[in-house]
């Protein structure tokens, strides 16, 4: 049966760009950001993944599918909407609450303020937070607004997450790699990377870090090392962005947020309840405390700033996904860390499982002839390797399609194009036996691409 309007015999893209129905747009006319490789690298390792379904993939930085349910869902949103009746809303109002446009800055505001004092010891007004569709966007958000042209420089631990490079890429944002230390920072290679903006004119705005258990590494910054970034930023008068979506899902009591050590308010919090409640429910946050003054001497907040960037780009975030977010927390009392101690034993174990496996398949004495390492993260998604060969896409193919094992390039995550030597595993969307079964296909991946050619 024939749909009004459907066209079934599609042309072929020669012919389509000579039939005059549409103009044909040359990619060097459309925004660079389109060919940037940082831009294709989700789609490349979708395409891998889709292309070998029978390959064991530690590719995804996703959370294990086994702890939702579906019925939870609406449970959650009853329990918010019963919340909010309980407040004094009449159910007309719960309807336009729910169906109608909301306040741009986010309506659960007080929930997730009160979760934060909870959970995070982050004592801050509700005000001061945004509330986001994703971590992403707020991502996006803090960079529009902290950077104001070429003479601003926007610094990033490196290796860093690809989600703030590719946001600073959208908004012609040149990056600033710093160094990770094994301790998760150093001192040095901040203070540097500072000083050599400052030679060439530029004013460093701000530090761009994960301090627990970082996307792609693992990496944990010491408590002595966060006071250190603390007290770097004070000297050389930056922001600190802090973002942080593994430490509610890791074991044992975390160290305390950059936030918390905060006593002059130069670190702006980025949070995600991806990890936390579910990611498709799209929702984070920004914890943006810092006063701004107008040339009138009025003063506002950052979060009010960030509110009026966020009403051209979302204009708000769905009410959908708070609503059921917020009946999360209420659920639990704010401790999102409770909530989550079956899930942190879960990567825990995973972790503990996947380091166990490659010592057993790579020894000691073999790994070390071969010239293979990898750390040992106390907690999150990932891991890095270090191998003695180009692990780059064309590797990646190998790996996949003739030994079946799945990874991410690390030079992904390196702005200054390093990396090339490295690969990242994701454990938390693999079972115990695709652990076992997958650690030996890389290891045999590993073997094969270092013997001499």
């Amino acid at each position: 049966m024939a749909v009004k309007g459907v066209v079934h015999d599609a042309l072929p893209v020669r012919d389509i760009a000579q039939s005059g129905a549409a103009p044909t747009l040359r990619k060097a006319d459309l925004h660079a950001s389109v060919r940037d490789p940082v831009l294709e690298t989700m789609t490349f390792l979708n395409e891998v993944t889709y292309r070998y379904p029978d390959a064991i993939s530690f590719a995804p930085g996703r959370p294990y599918d086994g702890f939702f349910d579906i019925e939870q869902i609406f449970g959650h949103l009853r329990r918010y909407l019963d919340h909010e009746a309980g407040q004094g809303r009449t159910p007309e109002q719960l309807r336009t609450l729910m169906y109608q446009y909301g306040p741009v800055a986010g309506q659960i505001r007080e929930i997730i303020a009160d979760s934060l004092r909870e959970d995070e010891r982050i004592d801050v007004p509700a005000e001061s937070i945004v509330v986001t569709v994703g971590a992403q966007e707020a991502m996006l958000l803090v960079l529009r607004a902290l950077v104001t042209g070429p003479e601003d420089a926007f610094l990033v631990s490196s290796p860093c997450f690809m989600g703030i490079t590719g946001a600073a890429r959208l908004l012609d944002i040149p990056v600033t790699p710093v160094a990770e230390s094994e301790d998760g920072f150093s001192r040095a290679a901040l203070e540097a990377a500072i000083a050599k903006e400052r030679s060439r004119g530029r004013r460093p705005r701000a530090f761009y870090v994960i301090p627990d258990h970082s996307n792609p590494s693992g990496a944990t910054m010491s408590l002595r090392a966060r006071a250190e970034l603390l007290d770097c930023a004070a000297r050389h008068d930056i922001l600190v962005v802090e973002d942080s979506p593994y430490r509610l899902v890791s074991p044992g009591p975390p160290l305390p947020t950059l936030k918390v050590l905060d006593k002059d308010r130069r670190v702006v919090h980025l949070g995600s309840f991806a990890k936390t409640v579910f990611p498709g429910a799209r929702l984070g946050f920004v914890v943006a405390d810092q006063p701004v003054v107008d040339d009138a001497g009025r003063t506002t907040l950052l979060a009010d700033e960030l509110a009026k960037i966020k009403s051209m780009v979302t204009v708000n975030t769905p009410a959908l996904s708070q609503a059921v977010v917020a009946g999360t927390l209420l659920a639990a009392n704010g401790r999102l860390s409770e909530l989550n101690a079956r899930a942190a034993v879960h990567y825990d174990a995973a972790m503990r499982l996947t380091l166990r496996h490659l010592d057993q398949c790579l020894p000691a004495a073999r790994r070390a002839a071969l010239g293979v390492r990898w750390n040992r993260p106390a907690g999150g998604f990932f891991l890095g390797v270090r191998v003695p060969f180009r692990a780059d896409n064309a590797a990646l193919a190998r790996s996949a399609e003739d030994f079946g094992v799945i990874w991410t390039p690390m030079h992904y995550f390196h702005p200054d194009g390093g990396g090339l030597d490295e690969l990242r595993l994701s454990i938390s969307y693999v079972t115990p036996a695709d652990i076992a079964e997958g650690v030996a296909r890389l290891a045999r991946f590993i073997e094969a691409q270092s013997e001499p050619s």
